[in-house]
């Protein structure tokens, strides 16, 4: 087996040679960002970001993180209700760092609006939202970056141009792992934090008593505002597997999906542990796998059950395999990675900084790596994945039409209702 972080050299010398290489900004080429959701991610995000452009507001229903994000940011202009930071024209792009609940409106808006977006994954709340997100995307003809930085990470790039080369000889399977999520419960209403528009938060999602666990950092691991570490991760390693395998801008034709604990009543809904497994058109299987060797944030915990891989993304073949994750690439022999690919063999695209790319993208007007489709794409495979794994059964699927076959129960999952006045009518 070959291991390592280091990448192989052929593959870094051949890399540059790809690589676009974005215009240096002047002083007065900046552009004006606002920052809307400033919890953690979203400050983080927009510290990448400040490099490129001038952070100038800030939005947030919490005022807490409003004004810990306008300190960080030299004291950007505070907004409550991220309409009226949209409707100003200085404003050339946002980072949305909101909750998954509500990233597809805030999306639509900010493109109707005219500006561009870099939208933390997943991208969408439904399929149904991810259709509506590519055709105003396409419009409008806004850019707009998906927060999948793995498409800008070489080892990933490197593992998915083997794959789709051949390298592997003929793919039989593709397995990714995520983090299990936290098994907690159950919990108890609070009063409402006095800095927080609880209603405001909720947006669509129905009204339920405030909940600590509910909000801000743990709100992923509740059905109503996400779906787990399956729409968290899988966000990540399931863009990877569609890359790999050419698929990025289609999806599997069967699901099959399951929990593996049950949760406690009145705890995190989303489950925990659980397996999906997929397969193509093109033969290919697919196995989407909770791994409890890490845990919610990544982190390795505990020892592994024998046979189970911590997260990351295995591709499978008939010649041997490819293992990678973050830091880490490593195949079942050698020469896999260190053999150059053949001249005229397909090239991905590359780039290697994923916020340098959104505003490259932002001045050449070209669409960014991981563009509205590939996005909504990669978090349907999840979306499909949690529907299995709530309705315990199989289920077939078009990916040409994104519609499930013979089977209107399953369909009724593609949409939410949204609670008024929080629909696609406030946008």
């Amino acid at each position: 087996m070959a291991a390592g972080s280091a990448l192989p050299a052929w593959f870094g010398e051949e890399s540059r040679s790809y690589a676009a290489t974005a215009r240096p900004l002047s002083p007065n080429d900046k552009p004006n960002i606002g920052l809307v959701g400033c919890g953690g991610q979203g400050r983080y995000d927009t510290t990448l970001a400040a490099k490129f452009a001038t952070v100038v507001a800030v939005c947030d229903v919490d005022s807490k993180h409003a004004e810990e994000a306008s300190k960080q940011f030299n004291g950007a202009k505070i907004y409550k209700d991220f309409r009226k930071l949209l409707e100003r024209d200085d404003i050339h792009a946002i980072i949305n760092g909101t909750p998954d609940h509500w990233h597809t409106l805030i999306n639509l808006a900010a493109m109707k609006a005219g500006k561009d977006v870099y939208s933390e994954k997943p991208l969408t709340l439904t399929i149904e939202e991810g259709k509506r997100l590519v055709a105003v995307a396409r419009q409008t003809g806004r850019i707009l970056q998906t927060g999948s930085q793995q498409r800008s990470d070489a080892r990933f790039r490197l593992a998915c141009e083997l794959a789709r080369n051949g390298r592997l000889g003929k793919l039989r399977q593709v397995i990714t792992s995520l983090p299990a999520g936290p098994r907690k419960g159950p919990f108890s209403a609070a009063a409402v934090p006095p800095e927080l528009d609880w209603d405001f938060w909720q947006g669509q999602t129905a009204l339920v008593p405030y909940v600590r666990e509910r909000c801000h950092g743990t709100f992923r691991y509740w059905w109503d505002y996400s779906g787990g570490t399956m729409t968290d991760w899988g966000a990540h390693h399931n863009d990877i597997a569609l890359w790999g395998l050419g698929l990025e801008r289609s999806g599997p034709v069967t699901i099959e999906g399951k929990p593996l604990v049950e949760m406690i009543p009145g705890g995190y809904t989303a489950s925990a542990e659980y397996r999906v497994a997929y397969t193509y058109a093109n033969g290919v299987a697919h196995t989407c796998q909770s791994t409890s060797g890490n845990g919610p944030d990544g982190s390795v915990r505990g020892t592994p059950k024998p046979g189970e891989l911590l997260h990351g993304v295995r591709f499978e073949g008939t010649e041997g395999w490819i293992f990678v994750t973050r830091g880490k690439i490593e195949a079942s022999k050698a020469e896999l990675l260190v053999e150059p690919l053949a001249p005229g063999a397909l090239r991905l695209r590359v780039s290697d900084n994923h916020m340098g790319n959104f505003f490259e993208c932002i001045r050449s007007r070209k669409q960014p790596i991981c563009d509205p489709e590939i996005g909504h794409r990669s978090v349907s495979v999840c979306h499909l994945g949690v529907i299995a794994i709530r309705l315990g059964r199989k289920l077939r699927w078009n990916p040409e039409k994104e519609e499930f076959v013979g089977d209107t129960e399953a369909g009724k999952w593609l949409a939410r209702q949204q609670r008024k006045p929080w629909t696609y009518d406030m946008v």
